[in-house]
């Protein structure tokens, strides 16, 4: 009785998890669509009026980039903006009964979490892998040299021609923009946060490019142990660790080091690398500004310069 009790214990287990994915699948799938821009890639539809996300890579310096729909039909998009720093780009195209993918909240993945990428590998159209957010808050360098941050790693099977793609939670919500995977390694590939994705597209469709204020640091989402949160009396538990401090920068001219805790910016509470991002904006270029950070438990106050992002 026990043997065949944990045999349909299984079988309940793996029939929750095909549904997950299958639902996750019909909802999003009629979402993604393949992009020829020289090379085959990926991208999804994110409004009903034809906006659609992808790679910059995908699409840099194309002359012509046509989109495929799941149903078949052929359209030439036009390239509303792109970010090689985020490797994000926005693409539009004008075709009736167009479905949107959801949005969903980034910051709220835990590693171990199911994941799901629909993409065209190789060029075949409207391929589905599953697996899991493998670690969070990675680092990979973009083709500009600049470090992205705070990218979800998966296990999910990528390959050529999934760049652009959604990676979906098993709620059917777009996560992560499929970026990157590691040559000769096997089940490790990176995408882009949607959270990012959030910011730097609305600055695609206001001005076609991202301008951005930096300070020259590397960092990862990090915990503020309890006993200095309440210490210092902060009003959050989690902020950024500089990880590397890039030569000639504001963040070297402020004395900034690696370990040192970011834990305010300009007067902001910050708690993870897309606040800090999302604070360093192109009002902030030229600015005096404060950082409040942790160094060896000590709060410190520092005034930093930020520089535009060139």
């Amino acid at each position: 009785m026990s043997s065949r009790f944990e045999t349909q214990s299984e079988q309940d287990l793996l029939d929750a998890y095909s549904h997950a994915v299958t639902s996750a699948v019909d909802r999003v799938g009629p979402s993604v669509v393949k992009v020829d821009a020289g090379g085959t890639g990926s991208g999804f539809i994110f409004a009903p009026d034809g906006l659609i996300l992808t790679n910059s890579h995908v699409v840099n310096r194309a002359t012509r980039i046509g989109v495929t729909l799941p149903d078949g039909r052929d359209l030439v998009a036009d390239l509303v903006g792109d970010d090689p720093h985020t490797d994000l780009a926005v693409l539009r195209v004008s075709a009736p009964d167009l479905i949107a993918a959801p949005f969903g909240d980034s910051s709220a993945l835990r590693p171990g979490q199911l994941v799901i990428a629909i993409g065209n590998p190789f060029g075949f159209q409207h391929t589905v892998t599953a697996g899991v957010v493998s670690a969070l808050g990675r680092s990979l360098r973009a083709r500009t040299v600049r470090l992205m941050e705070n990218l979800i790693q998966t296990d999910a099977a990528l390959n050529p021609g999934n760049s652009g793609g959604p990676l979906v939670t098993s709620r059917a919500q777009v996560v992560g923009v499929n970026t990157a995977v590691i040559l000769g390694g096997q089940g490790i590939a990176f995408a882009v946060p949607i959270n990012t994705a959030r910011y730097v597209v609305s600055s695609l469709l206001r001005d076609g490019r991202v301008r951005r204020s930096h300070l020259g640091v590397a960092g990862q989402d990090t915990p503020i142990p309890r006993l200095l949160v309440r210490f210092h009396q902060l009003d959050h538990d989690r902020g950024v660790t500089i990880t590397a401090v890039s030569e000639g920068t504001a963040a070297a001219e402020a004395q900034l080091r690696p370990g040192d805790l970011i834990v305010e910016f300009a007067g902001e509470a910050v708690r993870s690398v897309d606040d800090l991002h999302r604070l360093l904006t192109e009002e902030r270029i030229g600015q005096l500004l404060p950082i409040k950070l942790m160094r060896r438990g000590e709060l410190r106050r520092v005034l930093v310069t930020p520089r535009e992002i060139s």
